[in-house]
């Protein structure tokens, strides 16, 4: 809205013109959510609190001394990052690009199924919230309109076509499959960061890697030059997601001052759901889903993790890890907290570094 109104001023004020440069609007994104996020801080934990009066219910069959150190914290503080990111959006980005519309709208409604989930395991005093089948419903129906907005957007020359990593203008035609593969994403990429979620910083670090390499990737794509440069292939419009990829970062980068350990709040559902949806929705307009497993492989491991663990249960009655997700695994070997967090986004930083030489080596 803002950027909107001052390039309407331009052409009386030539010094606005600094707001027509995309690279400007990033950077000044990314602040603008990092001080929304910051600044408000204190006043949204504050009110969670007085409404939480036990914080986030604990896992029985977690952890035993998540009961000591994490009983009382509250939850939902996803919204925190939800309101720096929308504000910082809305502020600054194209609002005419119909990309960023369904990535907000992905967001926004991954996070508003989020909220559900947290609300009712807070009112339960227990850590099942909606169940499962409501969750994947909501989830369909809110992907199924991100997708078709994001497809109806698209060249139609791509728009059903997955691009492969490493070579040169290759194209998988996916033709309607195109459709379900997309949503897949979307829940994919948003169930993956929820159940990384476990730790106190070890969710939002990666987030918001994943999301300054996506940044990088988004302008790139969207650039003709670069993308002729690079071999990639040319989605126009893509470039404004970089204002919505460095908005994650700001107002990511401000909650993660609260959430660093010992977290005075938790994301919940409420930010995980809606961050990771994001970053599917992203990958998907980039055409660089395969890619979003690579930057986002520390997601796949936890999700993979579960998925072995229930799996081998099931069958044998045997369990591979000593606890799934893997983060917990570790704790049950008496790896402490913060050396699970730390070495977490040493990976992650490695996979993001990966997932950006991807863009050259073709």
């Amino acid at each position: 809205m803002l950027y909107h109104l001052l390039i309407s001023l331009s052409d009386e004020y030539t010094f606005l013109n600094v707001f027509s440069y995309l690279t400007f609007r990033t950077g000044i994104s990314l602040f603008t959510a990092f001080v929304i996020s910051f600044l408000l801080g204190p006043r949204v934990i504050f009110m969670l609190k007085s409404k939480q009066k036990k914080g986030q219910p604990i896992r029985d069959d977690g952890p035993e001394n998540h009961v000591l150190t994490k009983q009382g914290t509250p939850t939902m503080g996803g919204f925190l990052i939800l309101l720096g990111l929308s504000s910082s959006t809305l502020l600054w980005a194209d609002l005419t690009n119909q990309y960023v519309w369904a990535c907000l709208l992905v967001t926004t409604g991954f996070g508003f199924i989020g909220f559900l989930d947290d609300y009712a395991k807070i009112t339960r005093s227990s850590s099942a919230g909606v169940s499962g089948k409501v969750k994947l419903l909501l989830e369909l129906i809110i992907s199924f309109g991100a997708v078709w907005i994001i497809m109806e957007t698209a060249d139609p020359d791509i728009g059903d076509k997955l691009a492969l990593p490493f070579f040169k203008d290759v194209m998988v035609d996916l033709g309607w499959f195109m459709m379900p593969f997309a949503i897949f994403v979307l829940i994919g990429a948003s169930n993956s960061v929820n159940l990384t979620d476990g730790l106190d910083g070890l969710a939002i670090m990666p987030v918001i890697i994943a999301s300054g390499t996506f940044a990088i990737i988004a302008y790139v794509v969207g650039n003709t030059v670069y993308s002729d440069y690079l071999n990639l292939t040319y989605v126009e419009g893509t470039g404004e997601l970089s204002v919505f990829m460095a908005a994650i970062i700001g107002a990511g980068l401000g909650f993660l001052w609260f959430n660093a350990p010992p977290a005075m709040i938790f994301m919940g559902d409420t930010g995980s759901l809606s961050l990771g949806g994001a970053l599917g929705a992203v990958s998907v307009i980039t055409k660089h889903e395969i890619v979003l497993a690579i930057v986002g492989g520390l997601f796949v491991l936890e999700t993979v993790s579960v998925i072995v663990q229930v799996v081998s249960f099931k069958l044998t009655g045997k369990r591979v890890f000593r606890m799934a997700p893997i983060h917990h695994h570790y704790e049950k070997k008496g790896w402490a907290e913060p050396t699970i967090v730390i070495r977490f986004w040493i990976i992650a930083v490695l996979l993001g570094l990966i997932g950006l030489a991807t863009l050259k080596l073709r």
